[in-house]
């Protein structure tokens, strides 16, 4: 059970950040003060969304650490506020804040599946498997409305592409037909990332995710449906969450998840600041330790960048992490091999007209 200090602003009150400065690029920086003056309090911040119109959908990357090439992300910043996000640091180029501007204006890109569909029609197209929620939950509450994620979805399904899909909401249970039909032809995974199995902790990390509970039955429900299914225990926070982890891990098996992954507090640019603010300001009493065992992680840094170590640290502490995750994963049958998506049956789908095939890009084909 974990003790937090009062409650914050009305203002922040369902957010994971609680600062808004300026992004780096900026060339004012603002900072919020009283003046002394009498005022009301402000009202709970609003989420803003706004249309972005990209010339393309698929991000490519040649990093040489993670298991994918491309990756797609319906949306720019998001609403699950999780104070830790990696992700945030990409709002500056909005010319916006990585704090609460990264959780309430948002971006939404609604011609995304018409986008994909077009590129993955063009001859020059090769096939690799497609990322989703690498970088922002594509099953974020707005999902609801504009339902981006699952018109991505019906379009990779009618290509029979590849697909696999990290998110912390059990809204991806509503896609459920999609991901089934997909999974019996080898074309989709699907990790939920559960950091905490305290409710109230994961309230304070990550206000507009899914509850612990309600991300495990979503598992259970995905994994019976057919669908290949992963836990992701991510970010492991030492000395706040770290110790969840074989429980984690032993809620998960029950789920009948296949595999396993961890990925270690990772800090770079305006995240260090946000996080050491929101420790100090919710969990002050251990704040100092967190630190102390993140920078013992990093070389005595907040964050290193370097390959295949950014995602684990290095030094003792980080060995024992990594020494307990894989022996709880192998007391519990996790990670064991399976086989590879499938990239042999993509396919341009073909509407017939007359005696032809009209190509979704807009070639006739006799065959």
């Amino acid at each position: 059970m974990h003790t937090f200090a009062k409650d914050r602003p009305a203002q922040m009150r369902g957010r994971g950040a609680l600062s808004n400065a300026s992004g780096r690029f900026e060339a004012l920086t603002k900072n919020p003060c009283d003046d002394g003056w009498d005022h009301h309090p402000e009202p709970p911040l609003r989420t803003r969304v706004t249309h972005e119109s990209p010339r393309t959908i698929i991000t490519t990357n040649q990093s040489p650490d993670i298991s994918f090439d491309q990756s797609i992300n319906p949306y720019r910043g998001c609403e699950h506020g999780c104070v830790y996000c990696y992700a945030r640091p990409a709002h500056a180029y909005m010319g916006l804040s990585a704090g609460l501007d990264f959780e309430s204006k948002l971006f939404a890109k609604p011609d995304a599946a018409k986008l994909l569909r077009e590129e993955l029609s063009a001859n020059r197209y090769k096939v690799k498997i497609i990322a989703m929620g690498t970088n922002t939950d594509p099953y974020q509450p707005i999902e609801k409305d504009y339902e981006i994620t699952r018109q991505i979805l019906e379009v990779l399904n009618d290509f029979n592409h590849p697909v696999m899909i990290v998110t912390k909401s059990h809204r991806i249970l509503r896609d459920q037909d999609i991901l089934a039909e997909m999974a019996k032809r080898n074309l989709v995974k699907v990790a939920l990332s559960i950091t905490t199995l305290d409710r109230q902790l994961a309230r304070e990390m990550e206000p507009r995710a899914s509850t612990p509970n309600r991300r495990l039955a979503a598992l259970t429900h995905l994994s019976a449906a057919g669908i290949p299914t992963a836990v992701m225990v991510a970010p492991v926070i030492p000395a706040l969450n770290e110790a969840e982890i074989e429980r984690i891990l032993e809620k998960a098996a029950k789920a009948s998840v296949e595999q396993a992954g961890y990925i270690m507090l990772r800090l770079p640019l305006e995240i260090e600041h946000l996080f050491q603010e929101w420790i100090e300001g919710i969990v002050p009493n251990r704040a100092k330790h967190i630190m102390t065992l993140v920078r013992e992680m990093r070389g005595g840094k907040a964050y290193d960048s370097q390959w295949f170590t950014r995602h684990s640290g290095k030094g003792p502490y980080a060995t024992l992490i990594r020494d307990r995750f894989k022996a709880a994963c192998k007391r519990l049958g996790l990670n064991q091999d399976l086989p590879p998506l499938d990239t042999s049956q993509f396919a341009i789908p073909r509407e017939r007209i007359g005696d032809h095939f009209l190509e979704t890009n807009g070639q006739i084909s006799l065959f």
